[in-house]
Order: C-alpha cells, then structure tokens, then sequence
C-alpha cells in the first residue's frame, strides 16, 4: 500500500532533513558554548595569575616594610635608651643642685629649702616670724592667737578691747607705728604723747616732761640730745657729711641748742613767715640776735620731769652770712642729725650766695639732704673716743652717756630712721612735702648728682 499525502513534498524526507539540520545547529551550538567556556576560563586563569602575582607583590612589600620596621625599632630601642639615659643624668643634676623654690607670699625665687621670706613667713599683726610648729589662722599669715587680736584689739593706751559701737569697732591708728587705740584718748587731749615718735603715753609707762612742756617718751629719751655740749659731736659728724659730699662748709658758726620759746621768738626776729601750719624745730640764723641756750639739764626725782635747767644768753654775732644754727633741744640724736643736716643745708646755701632760690625747691633740696643723712643711719658706725666722751660726759650735769653714734643701732634706733624718712616721704604740706617730691625727681632724672640738681634748681627759680 503505498503513500498518499495531500503535500507537495514527502513530509517524512522533510522531516528527516529539518531532523538533520537541527542537529547541526546543536553541534554548532554546543561547540560554541565549549568554546566560550574556554575562553573564559583562560580568562579566569589569566586574573587569578594576576592576583596571586600581585598577591605575591604585596607579600613582599610587607615583608620588606616589616624588615625595615623592625630594623627602626632596633633604632628607636637605641635612642630610647639615650633618651632614659639623659633623663637619669639631669634628675642627678637637679638632686645635686636643686632650681629655686618660690615662696608662698611674694612668688619670688627662695633657696636654702625655705617655702617662704622672712618677711613673708612673719606674722601680719606681731610681725615675728610663724615657724612650721606654731598654730596659724588665715593661711599662715597670722599666728593663732595674733588673729583673735588682729579681729578684736587691744586699746595700746589703755590696754582694755576696744568697744563695739553701732557703726562696728571703730579704733584710730599712728600710721607708721601701727598701735591702736581708742579714739577718746585722742580725743580728750589729756594724755601725753611724745614729741618727737609721736605714740601716745600707754598704760605701765611713765613719759617725761620737758621744761617747756613737750613730753618724750622712754625710748626717745634714751637717745635724746638733750643741750648744747651734747651736739658738739654731731655738729663735726655733719661738717664731715657735707664735707664728703664736695659741698664743705668753710665758714665756722655756732650751733645750739634751745627751748621752743627761744625757738619762736629767733623766727620772729628773722622775720619768717610760717603760713604752713608746720611746727619749727630747727632754724639757720642770718641775722644778729641774743639766744638763750640750754648748758645744763638733770631728770627730777620722780623721774616724770627735766628740771634744774641751765640757761646760757649769748648774742650771736654776724661774721659770715650765718650766725648760728638753733635746733630745739631733747629729741633724739637721729631725729636732731636730721633736722641739723637740713639746716646746714640752708647755711651752704648761703654762704654761696644762693639767696633767690624758689622756696619750696629750697626747702625741698634740704629735705633731700636730710633724708640722704638718715639713709645709712642704720648700718653705719662711727667710734668715738673716750675722751671725747669723757669730755663731753664732764660737761653734763646729767649721769648717762651722752649720745653718739657708736657701734651698731639698737632695734628702737633703726626703726626711728624709718619714722623720720617716713615722715619726710608721707609729707603732703605744701612746701616741704610738695617740695621733697620735687626735688627728689629732680635728683633721679640728674642720676643723683647735686650739683647738677642745684643748677636745675637755680634755672627753675628765675622763671
């Protein structure tokens, strides 16, 4: 039976060659994809050489790195070891010379293993040094129980606390002594109070009366130069002074020493006009007078009165353009040299025809003179002879020792040079205080030459 189709074609030829065509497209296609896998694994293959390569590059640049690392610890092992070394050696140096210490008050550099200054380890009210095993209060700078004082004082006068009042506790003070007290014993005016330190009489102590009626404390009077034959020492001493400064005095005048009456009636007769308010102490006389001086002096037998004075009256004669220097008597040997250096200035002045110089720079160049002559008072010494001594001490009616400066100062003497600079400084009166100031700059900007400051002085007078 044969074959009987509809189609054109045998459809089983047909399908026999499509059969075959397909399968030549599957070879074809397998061949391609084998192909393809090949060539991608050649390019895997390919990557994977470059990163083990590069893998392998950086395994050695770490090494490398790692070898160089070590080698600079080994380095750096070295120069620690330089390093700690010199650390040890300065740590050795500053054990044998240690830097200074500051102190705790003032922060300036200290040594000797203190923490502090003296001054700056002393107690704020006393004024005595606070040691390590001592009670403070207010961060060291009081002693215990000097705190409690500080906070409710003594009265110095009177020795009782001084009262609370509604206004709080109200006290006056000296302002270079620094005792306190109340303000009714200043008030009341009845107590005695030392003419020459200025400290009120306080209580278990006995001032002395002078004849003209100044009181002097116990202190004062122990250096007090007390008359005329006392000063002879320190009227050379203050020749030599000037002497030193290039500036002697050729001309020979007397000096002398006189109550305050005669003191009063000098300056009316010399015709000095004192306007200030400034109490006189000592004058440079120009003119011809009659002077009443003291020769002789003894203590009353209460001991609270100089009585038995003797009285010389001389009339002063003009032999130069200075006839004399008076000086009030019974003030202290420093207090005195201070005055006599300032008058003498005055007389200098004078006998070197400076007659027209502006008066506050006058008395302001004799206060600077006075200072100068109180300056080294408390380090500087003068031997006096025993027959000098003896001369003078002959010549007094008094039993004590007359006073000159021999060996070294007493506390009490130190610190009445302080008061009397102090007093000179702190001055704020119109001639002498503002005249000080003055001059002193004067002397500072002239690199303290004074003969420079006198012609500055002299130029400033005539405008």
């Amino acid at each position: 039976m044969g074959w009987f189709s509809c189609f054109k074609h045998d459809p089983s030829e047909y399908d026999f060659k499509n059969a075959t065509k397909i399968s030549l497209y599957s070879e074809e296609d397998r061949l391609a994809r084998q192909k393809k896998e090949e060539e991608e694994e050649e390019i895997e293959m390919d990557r994977a050489k470059k990163e083990s390569l590069k893998q392998a590059e950086e395994d050695e640049a770490k090494r490398k790195l790692l070898e160089k690392s070590k080698k600079k610890g080994k380095g750096k092992q070295v120069d620690d070891d330089h390093h700690v070394e010199g650390k040890r050696q300065i740590k050795i140096f500053k054990d044998m010379h240690p830097p200074p210490s500051i102190c705790n008050g003032c922060k300036s550099e200290i040594g000797d293993g203190i923490s502090a200054n003296p001054q700056c380890s002393c107690c704020l009210h006393c004024h005595n040094p606070i040691s390590m095993h001592d009670e403070s209060a207010k961060k060291g700078k009081f002693h215990k129980d000097c705190y409690k004082e500080h906070r409710n004082p003594n009265c110095y006068v009177c020795n009782k606390k001084i009262p609370l009042t509604k206004e709080g506790r109200k006290f006056s003070e000296h302002e270079f002594w620094k005792e306190k007290y109340c303000p009714s014993h200043e008030d009341d005016g009845t107590l005695p109070k030392c003419c020459s330190c200025e400290r009120l009489e306080s209580c278990g102590t006995r001032y002395v009366m002078l004849a003209d009626g100044r009181w002097l404390c116990r202190e004062c009077l122990e250096y007090a130069v007390m008359d005329t034959v006392e000063c002879h020492h320190l009227h050379m001493e203050m020749r030599d002074f000037f002497e030193g400064l290039n500036m002697k005095i050729e001309k020979e005048f007397p000096l002398l020493l006189v109550e305050k009456e005669a003191l009063n009636k000098a300056e009316k007769e010399e015709k000095i006009d004192n306007n200030y308010g400034i109490i006189t102490r000592g004058i440079c006389l120009s003119e011809e007078q009659m002077v009443k001086s003291v020769t002789k002096w003894q203590i009353g037998p209460n001991t609270q009165l100089i009585e038995d004075m003797d009285w010389k009256s001389q009339m002063v004669e003009r032999k130069c353009e200075v006839t004399a220097i008076l000086i009030l008597y019974g003030l202290p040997r420093l207090l005195t040299g201070y005055i006599l250096a300032h008058e003498m200035m005055h007389a200098w002045l004078r006998l070197k025809g400076y007659r027209n110089l502006d008066t506050v720079l006058e008395e302001g160049l004799c206060q600077v003179l006075g200072h100068m002559w109180l300056e080294p008072q408390t380090y500087a010494t003068t031997d006096v002879t025993s027959a000098e001594v003896a001369a003078t001490a002959s010549s007094s009616s008094s039993s004590r020792t007359p006073p000159a400066k021999k060996g070294d100062p007493s506390d009490f003497e130190k610190k009445l040079v302080k008061f009397c600079k102090y007093q000179i400084e702190a001055d704020e009166s119109p001639v002498y205080g503002v005249g000080f100031k003055k001059v002193s700059k004067m002397m500072e900007s002239n690199d303290y030459n004074l003969k420079d400051t006198l012609n500055k002085i002299v130029t400033a007078s005539k405008t």
